[in-house]
Formats: C-alpha cells, sequence, structure tokens
C-alpha cells in the first residue's frame, strides 16, 4: 500500500517536456527498472515459445524421441507459467509507474495553483489550468506504462534475431532491418496525429474555459437573461473540441490501421521465405513452424513502437501544458532581508503618503474606488514587484523585506469578492480550529449573521457548498466578515465589507465593528465610501489621483472637503 498524496518531489525540470518527463523519471526509478525487467522476461519467454515448439516437433516428434519431446513440453510448460506471473507484476509495476508519474505531476500542478496567487489567473484561463490537472496529467502518465514495454519489445527482438539466426543467418537479417524499417513507415502517420492532438487539446482547454466561466457566474446570468448566449458560446466550442477529436480518432485509426498491415505484410513475406527455404531443403519442418511463430511474435514490437510512439506525443503535449504552469513565477518571493516589528508598528504607504498607526478604525475613501482598493492590497503584499516601486513601510522595514509568514499571521486582507468553499461552516469561519463556539457566534454577532445560522438546520455544522452558493450574496459576505474577524490579525483590512447588505444591516455591523476590533493595539482599515461606515470609523483618509488630499473625522470631512462630500453623497 502506498500513502497518498506523494511527498514534494522537488524542483522539477522545466527546461523542456522532454527534461520534465525525464526529471519524472528519475523520481520513479525503482519501479521503472522493475517494471522493465519484468516486461522484458515476459516478451523473452514469449519469444523463446516458437523456438521451444520448433525443437519439440524437430527432435521430439520428427525425431521419434520421447525424452527430447518430453524435455521441450516441460520447457513450454515453464515459459507459460513464467509468462502468467511475469505478466501479472509487469502490469502492476506498468501501473504504478503510470499513476505516480500523473500523481507527482497532479501534487506540482495542485501546490503551484495555491502557492502562485494571483499570477496563475492573469496568464493562464481557469479551464486551461483545470484541465492540466484533470486530463494532461493522465496522459502524460501513460508514457510510463508503455515504457516498459517498449524495452521489453527491444531485447525480444534482438533475442528473436539471435535465434532466427541458428536457423538461416538471411532471415536475421530481414528480421534486423526490416522490423525498423516497419516502425519508421508509421512516422508518415504520426505526424498529422501529433499536430491533431495538439489542436483537440487546445479546443477542449478553451471548452473547458467556457464552461468555467458559466458556472461561476450562473446566478448572474439567470438574473439578466443571459444564459442563452453562454449556452450558445459553449456549444459552439463543444463542436470545435468534437470535430477536433474526430480529426484525432480518424489518425488513430489510419495508425492502428497502418501497424496491422505494416506488419502483417512483414509476417506474410518472412513466412514466405521460411517456406521458400523448407522447400529447398535449407531448414527443417519444426523450424519452419518455429519461423512461422516469430512472424507472428514480431508484430508485438511493431504494435509496441507504435503504441510508443503515439503515447509519446500525448505525453510530450500534456507535458508542455504542464510547464506552461508550473513556469508561472508567483507574484511574492519569501526571501526576508529584515525582522517584522516586534509590536503593532505604523503602516506607511509612500506612494500615496498614507500613515495608519495602530489602533482604531480607519476608513479608505477615493473618488476612484480602484485607487483605494490598490493601496489595501499593497498593504497586504500581493505583489512585490508594486512595492518595489512603491515601498510599504511596516514599522523600519520595507513590507517586501519582511518574512512572508509573519506578513500574513499579523496582516490580512479581506478582498471585495467573498470566497467560501466546500466544508462545514465552523471550518469555513474558523480554518485552523483555534476558537469556541462562543467566540464563533459572537464573531457572527459582530457581523450580523447570526439570522444565517438560525436558518440551518445543523447550525455550525451544516456543510456549505461549493464556493459558498447556497447563500445570497448578502449572506457570504457577512460569514467572511465574521472569519475575517476571527483571525485575531493585528491589522485587518477589509475591502467593502457592506457593499451587499441592506441599510439597516449595514448600520448594525458599522456599529459593533468597533467593539469587535476593540483589542489594544488592533488595527482596522476599511475601504468603502458608505456614510453608514464612515460615522463610524475614528480617522477618514481621503484619496485623490492615488495620494493623499485630506483627512479627519467624516463630519469635518463632509464640511470642508467638497470632493469628499462629492463622493459621499453619490455613495448614497
Amino acid at each position: 500500500m502506498r500513502s497518498y498524496p506523494y511527498p514534494d518531489p522537488g524542483q522539477s525540470d522545466l527546461r523542456s517536456p522532454s527534461r520534465y518527463l525525464l526529471w519524472l523519471a528519475s523520481k520513479q526509478k525503482g519501479t521503472l527498472a522493475a517494471a522493465v525487467v519484468l516486461e522484458t522476461l515476459l516478451m523473452v519467454a514469449q519469444a523463446v515459445v516458437p523456438f521451444a515448439l520448433g525443437r519439440a516437433i524437430d527432435e521430439g516428434m520428427i525425431g521419434r524421441s520421447w525424452d527430447a519431446l518430453l524435455w521441450w513440453v516441460l520447457i513450454l510448460v515453464a515459459l507459460t507459467v513464467g509468462q502468467a506471473f511475469a505478466g501479472m507484476l509487469a502490469h502492476r509495476a506498468a501501473i504504478s509507474n503510470w499513476m505516480q508519474a500523473a500523481f507527482k505531476s497532479i501534487r506540482l500542478v495542485g501546490y503551484k495553483i495555491t502557492r502562485t496567487g494571483d499570477a496563475l489567473p492573469q496568464k493562464l484561463s481557469t479551464g486551461e489550468v483545470v484541465s492540466t490537472a484533470a486530463s494532461d496529467a493522465t496522459r502524460l502518465g501513460e508514457i510510463f506504462y508503455v515504457a516498459a514495454r517498449l524495452a521489453g519489445a527491444l531485447v525480444s527482438w534482438l533475442v528473436v534475431c539471435a535465434l532466427i539466426a541458428l536457423s538461416s543467418v538471411m532471415l536475421a537479417v530481414v528480421v534486423l532491418i526490416g522490423v525498423p524499417a516497419c516502425c519508421a513507415l508509421l512516422l508518415f502517420v504520426v505526424r498529422p496525429l501529433q499536430a491533431r492532438q495538439r489542436e483537440q487539446r487546445d479546443a477542449s482547454g478553451k471548452m473547458t474555459a467556457v464552461g468555467a466561466d458559466t458556472v461561476a457566474g450562473l446566478r448572474v446570468l439567470r438574473g439578466i437573461g443571459g444564459e442563452h448566449i453562454f449556452v450558445s458560446r459553449y456549444r459552439e466550442r463543444s463542436a470545435e473540441t468534437r470535430d477536433a477529436g474526430i480529426k484525432v480518432a480518424r489518425s488513430l485509426a489510419t495508425l492502428e490501421a497502418s501497424q496491422v498491415f505494416i506488419a502483417g505484410a512483414f509476417s506474410v513475406v518472412f513466412t514466405w521465405v521460411g517456406a521458400t527455404l523448407v522447400l529447398n531443403g535449407e531448414i527443417e519442418p519444426g523450424q519452419l513452424v518455429a519461423l512461422f511463430g516469430y512472424s507472428v511474435f514480431l508484430m508485438t514490437p511493431i504494435r509496441s513502437a507504435a503504441d510508443g510512439v503515439s503515447h509519446s506525443i500525448r505525453a510530450l503535449v500534456g507535458a508542455r501544458k504542464i510547464i506552461n504552469v508550473l513556469s508561472v513565477d508567483a507574484n511574492i518571493t519569501d526571501n526576508a532581508t529584515a525582522a517584522a516589528p516586534d509590536g503593532p508598528a505604523p503602516l506607511v504607504d509612500t506612494s500615496s503618503g498614507v500613515a495608519l498607526k495602530p489602533g482604531g478604525l480607519t476608513a479608505l475613501v477615493s473618488a476612484d474606488p480602484a485607487m483605494s482598493a490598490d493601496l489595501a492590497t499593497r498593504l497586504g503584499r500581493f505583489d512585490d514587484a508594486v512595492l518595489r516601486e512603491a515601498v510599504v513601510r511596516w514599522g523600519g522595514a520595507a513590507l517586501h523585506e519582511v518574512p512572508l509568514d509573519d506578513v500574513r499571521r499579523r496582516i490580512v486582507v479581506s478582498e471585495a469578492n467573498p470566497q467560501l468553499f466546500t466544508g462545514t461552516l465552523r471550518s469555513q469561519l474558523d480554518p485552523h480550529g483555534r476558537h469556541s463556539d462562543v467566540e464563533i457566534l459572537a464573531a457572527l454577532e459582530a457581523a450580523s449573521a447570526l439570522d444565517i445560522l438560525d436558518g440551518l438546520e445543523a447550525g455550525l455544522d451544516s456543510e456549505v457548498t461549493e464556493r459558498g452558493r447556497g447563500f445570497s450574496g448578502g449572506q457570504r459576505q457577512r460569514l467572511v466578515l465574521a472569519r475575517a474577524l476571527l483571525t485575531d490579525a493585528e491589522t485587518l483590512v477589509l475591502i467593502e465589507p457592506t457593499s451587499a447588505v441592506d441599510a439597516h444591516t449595514e448600520s448594525r455591523i458599522a456599529e459593533r465593528l468597533g467593539r469587535a476590533r476593540g483589542t489594544e493595539g488592533g488595527t482596522t482599515v476599511v475601504v468603502t465610501a458608505s456614510p453608514l461606515m464612515l460615522g463610524a470609523m475614528d480617522h477618514v483618509v481621503f484619496l485623490e489621483d492615488g495620494r493623499l488630499s485630506a483627512q479627519g473625522k467624516h463630519q469635518e470631512l463632509m464640511s470642508a472637503v467638497p470632493a469628499y462630500r462629492n463622493v459621499v453623497i453619490r455613495s448614497e
């Protein structure tokens, strides 16, 4: 039994698809070696069967030697039993190689998804990433399934050449040259197959992307009656994928037919030459039977070569897609060169001139909401490249030079688009299990979300559907606010935390937020232009063109700063 997931396989080789496949092979050398040995034993045993059968005919039956006949029959029985055991173990090893390669690749992609953050969706669509993990990794693993069979086919082909040479050197030369030549003929079919498989993979990725976008926006689509537009678009992508799949199927059918025809033609020619040698008295009848057995067996190396080429193409296409995902660099790197402050410290954004002192409730207001949202994301350190140009200082250190664990533990940003995942409500609100039910209920009360809990039969143990689709937008927003409060972060940044709730609920949240965040030194930053929220703030910062324009109490700014008043009035 193997435990999953596999341990971290380390840094992968992303220089090319072939190098990535070789790197994967280096991580499973033991099972690959075992599969090669077992497949070689299996195919060599199959190759020796015609030889033993021919000897039994010539020495035992034609030569009328019962001892020789018994001896060769026992050898045939031993070869049959050996094939059964070798085949069983070889298949097990081959499946293990397939699964190891696929699961390692899936693990790498999954790890990359969780660690890359916003950088991945900026470069690849959701459908592309899903297809890579769900489809390409499995296809990539197929090459490790057939690799051992290819090695066994190569060794058995050489063994057959040696056995044939015992009967006829000319036939041995024919096999030595003919089998590779037959395999080479298949390349004329393989090239168009490669192009068509790449086309199908791209079409499949686009179709999955459209499907993912449709599902993500299903509630909105139904609200505006736009389902038919996305259904039509998905139907078009599906038709393109189907047509590309049909082209691939045609190429695969051509490849299958070609390998059967080429191998069959070679078998006919080989048998005809052997029969001619018997008629000329150059070989014995038993040797002819053996040669016929060899001709049938030689179809195996040819078919194995064709399968190997086909699976190699799919593996290279899959490896290239996986490399595309794994090559995306995260926007943040944990190369700490400065220590985090020992306790609560000011956060100073040098680009805007905003300085946030520890403690209290501070609101960020801007005529352009994107400007205040950008400042909030800078405070949360989501892109080091941005912070190198617009430095945020945390105490005496630059924020992007502080250990990332300290930043994530002490500074929490709750974004405008709330995300919930599958699991119990308790696990959603308190992922680390650090709070009691009393504390969770207190956070729900502060977020005016206890009514949500009242509507669930199992309370905190109720299951949350994917992305929290069982809740309305306002309910999800309040649950996410409660989750943010339960982080007990030293600095909590809330981006539009009440944009989806009604005025009465917003008023209750504004009233309770200060009490919920009233811990000594705790800083709460709220990006909002809502008068109800602004009236509850200890301090308001107003931005114009991304720079600090005015600051003070809400009522003071309403009377003294016309631009601020215009922004707030428009938000009512």
